[in-house]
C-alpha cells in the first residue's frame, strides 16, 4: 500500500474524536498497517473504530493510569508491532480562575495533560523503532496568558518543555520529539471543557473569525494534517520544534 506512512504502526492517545480522530484518520488515508487509538468511553471508542475501519485497534485508557498504560503497551505488543510514531494527543480544557480553583482541579487538570504525556511515551519507549517520531500536542495557550486558564496554559507550557529535552535526551536513537500548538478548533474538547452555553460558544467563534488572520476557526483535520507533516519523512530533520497551527493568531 502506498502512502506517507505505508506500513508503519503507530499509536494516538485521545483519538476517539476531534484532532484525535484526525489524526488517525489521515494516517489511514496514508497506508499505515495499523493504527492504536485510545479514549476512556467504550461508546465513542466503538464509533470512531467503525468510521476508521479494520486496521485501528482501539484500547480503554487513561492515561493519567499506569495500569492502562501499561494495557496499551500489552496489547501492542500482543500483535509483536514495533512503533513507527506516537501521537501524545490526549488533554482536558477546562476553565480555572486563579481565585476559584481547587486543588481537585489542579491535580486533575495535570493528571492529564503533563503525567498523562510524560508516562504514555516512558511506557511506550521500548516500542519505538530508531528514528520514529513523537508528536505531542500542546496549545497556542503554551505561550501566553490567556485568562482563566492558568492551569490548561501552564500544562501545555510543560508539554512543549518536554520535546525540548527529549529532542537531545533520544538523539542517541535518532527519535525526534516535536509539538504541534494548535489554535481554536471546532471540537468536542472546545464546546464541552469549556462548559458555555451555545450562544456563548457562537459568540467565542465569531471573536476568533474576527480576531484571526485566516479569518476562520479551524477544522480537526487543518490541525491533523501538521501533526501528520512532523511524523512524516517530511519532516525528517525537524526535531525539537513547536509548530503552531493557528491561522496567525499567535504571532498578532
Amino acid at each position: 500500500m502506498s502512502g506517507k506512512f505505508a506500513n508503519q504502526v503507530a499509536v494516538v492517545t485521545g483519538a476517539s474524536t476531534g484532532i484525535g480522530f484526525a489524526i488517525a484518520q489521515g494516517l489511514i488515508a496514508e497506508g499505515a498497517k495499523r493504527v492504536y487509538i485510545t479514549g476512556r468511553s467504550a461508546a465513542t471508542l466503538e464509533a470512531a473504530v467503525a468510521k476508521l475501519g479494520d486496521r485501528v485497534v482501539a484500547v480503554i485508557s487513561d492515561v493519567a493510569s499506569q495500569a492502562d498504560l501499561d494495557k496499551l503497551k500489552a496489547t501492542i505488543e500482543a500483535r509483536d508491532d514495533q512503533l513507527d510514531s506516537v501521537f501524545a494527543n490526549a488533554g482536558i480544557c477546562e476553565k480555572n480562575p486563579l481565585g476559584e480553583t481547587t486543588e481537585a482541579a489542579y491535580f486533575n487538570m495535570f493528571d492529564i495533560n503533563v503525567k498523562g504525556v510524560f508516562f504514555t511515551v516512558q511506557t511506550l519507549m521500548p516500542l519505538l523503532k530508531n528514528g520514529a517520531s513523537i508528536v505531542l500536542t500542546a496549545s497556542i495557550c503554551s505561550s501566553n496568558g490567556m485568562e482563566g486558564l492558568s492551569l490548561y496554559n501552564a500544562s501545555k507550557a510543560a508539554v512543549r518543555s518536554f520535546a525540548r529535552t527529549w529532542a537531545n535526551e533520544l538523539k542517541g536513537r535518532k527519535i525526534r520529539a516535536n509539538v504541534l500548538s494548535p489554535g481554536f478548533t471546532r471540537t468536542p474538547l472546545m464546546d464541552n471543557g469549556l462548559k458555555m452555553s451555545e450562544s456563548d460558544i457562537a459568540a467565542l467563534r465569531q471573536h476568533v473569525e474576527q480576531i484571526t488572520p485566516l479569518g476562520y476557526m479551524a477544522q480537526p483535520e487543518e490541525i491533523a494534517s501538521s501533526a501528520l507533516f512532523l511524523a512524516s519523512a517530511d519532516a525528517k530533520y525537524v526535531n525539537g520544534v513547536e509548530l503552531m497551527v493557528d491561522g496567525g493568531l499567535s504571532q498578532i
